[in-house]
């Protein structure tokens, strides 16, 4: 009973592996040609994943957009047509690194913007606590120093009715 129970499991598990494998995508019978799929498909953006390339993307779509790039190059198109069709049809998201200019300067710069505003939040604050440090009364100054030098000052308390 044991054995046919193990023997069921391995059939079981070797038949989920199976099912769970794919196919590789077909490669380019040029060398040549896939070397420039590949460089291509490491500039273009996965419109699925949105943070991967299509070369690490394996979403459908990037497998579509890959073929695409492929066909588009085997027809004779240069990556500049190439890159230049995908923007056409999809606009610069599906480029990874997109160009600087209008629409994208605050994707570009918009980082350090926020940096320069923290450090001046940040700086604005720290200066505001200090001010407030040194604004003791005399009395309390004093009261100070002698806490550092290791003395103690009577205070006088006021009871409040």
């Amino acid at each position: 009973m044991r054995k046919l129970f193990l023997i069921l499991m391995l059939a079981l598990a070797a038949s989920s592996a199976v099912v769970q494998a794919k196919e590789a995508p077909l490669a380019a019978a040029n060398p040549e040609l896939e070397k420039r799929v590949l460089a291509l498909s490491e500039e273009l953006r996965c419109l699925v994943c949105q943070n991967q390339t299509l070369a690490d993307s394996h979403a459908e779509l990037a497998i579509d957009l890959k073929n695409q790039v492929r066909e588009k190059l085997a027809s004779g198109m240069s990556d500049k047509e190439v890159v230049n069709y995908m923007v056409e049809r999809y606009g610069d998201f599906v480029l990874y690194r997109p160009p600087v200019k209008g629409a994208t300067w605050l994707l570009w710069f918009g980082p350090f913007l926020l940096l320069g505003v923290g450090i001046a939040v940040l700086l604005m604050k720290l200066s505001r606590r200090r001010v407030a440090d040194t604004d003791l009364p005399e009395t309390e100054q004093k009261r100070a120093a002698s806490l550092l030098e290791g003395t103690t000052v009577a205070t006088v308390t006021k009871d409040k009715a």
